[in-house]
């Protein structure tokens, strides 16, 4: 992931509702989530919704399929592994016993508090 690439899914993320659409699908996933439904959740309009998911899909924060007349996302994992590689990369001037407590935080096995 270059610079650009970070600040775009960065900036897809600096926005409420986005960041709690982005954070049900990564709970959610695998499973889809339709639009409707994560628009009920974060009760947002539904025009608004589809605004915001096109702004993560562009991201590469998520991914969209359609069924039938339906719209369905998922969390794009690689996409976000990317994000964070792209934030780590560098971490601690390439000291891995500094950025260990990072990666640790980062293991599914770590509860997070919020």
């Amino acid at each position: 992931m270059d610079e650009s690439k970070a600040i775009e899914a960065l900036t897809a993320l600096a926005q409420a509702t986005r960041l709690g659409a982005f954070r049900h699908l990564v709970r959610m996933h695998p499973e889809p989530v339709a639009a409707g439904d994560l628009a009920r959740l974060l009760d947002t309009p539904h025009n608004t919704m589809s605004t915001h998911l096109a702004v993560l899909t562009r991201a590469r924060l998520i991914s969209v399929t359609r069924q039938g007349r339906s719209m369905l996302y998922r969390a794009d994992l690689d996409g976000f592994r990317d994000l964070v590689g792209f934030l780590t990369r560098d971490c601690c001037g390439g000291r891995a016993e500094i950025c260990a407590p990072v990666l640790t935080f980062l293991s599914c096995d770590t509860p997070t508090g919020a």
